[in-house]
């Protein structure tokens, strides 16, 4: 297994029991649920279950998310988590979620985290195409897309139906072939 990704200030591996109970904790802080697809009441119980749900390996199946916990590299409590889904209708194509508490927010961690992602998705897996959704007022989640290199593909003007209003979804994507580092630069 090619976890824990280590970058210079983190560690990231598949979230683990231990973690559930700060998954738990971030998930239920209002302004991180606000643009999520769960809400502020998300449970200890909820998080344990996400995590025995985990799929083995590397990366999840088709279909499949796969949520990595994202810690201090010294180790420490978790700070977030980036989530891979690789998508069940394309081959070699993976979808981006990430999520931070908000006192770890701001710092860049999350930019750190997507790139080390970005890496091992390109570098280790040869994936052909990166995509992340967010709603269009998430600006926080833009900018760490677009600092990651993802570029802003679409825009799908009150699309969705979420949390009983009409919003606007932003997709950014890239290519294998636009990833700047390593052997997939192609």
């Amino acid at each position: 297994m090619a976890y824990p990704l280590i970058t210079e200030r983190l560690s990231i591996a598949p979230l683990a029991g231990a973690d559930a109970a700060a998954f738990a904790r971030y998930r239920q802080e209002p302004g991180v649920a606000l643009y999520q697809s769960w809400s502020a009441d998300f449970s200890e119980a909820a998080a344990l279950s996400i995590v025995a749900g985990q799929p083995a390996g590397d990366l999840p199946g088709p279909g499949q998310w796969l949520q990595l916990g994202v810690h201090f590299r010294n180790g420490g409590r978790l700070l977030g988590d980036v989530a891979v889904h690789r998508l069940s209708e394309q081959p070699d194509t993976f979808e981006l979620g990430v999520t931070f508490a908000g006192e770890h927010q701001g710092r860049g961690y999350a930019t750190e985290s997507m790139l080390a992602l970005l890496g091992f998705l390109f570098d280790v897996h040869g994936a052909h195409r990166v995509l992340a959704h967010c709603d269009a007022r998430n600006g926080a989640v833009a900018a760490v897309l677009r600092k990651a290199g993802l570029q802003q593909e679409s825009r799908q003007v009150e699309a969705d139906w979420f949390k009983g209003e009409w919003t606007t979804l932003d997709t950014y994507a890239l290519l294998g072939r636009e990833w700047p580092r390593g052997a997939a630069r192609g």
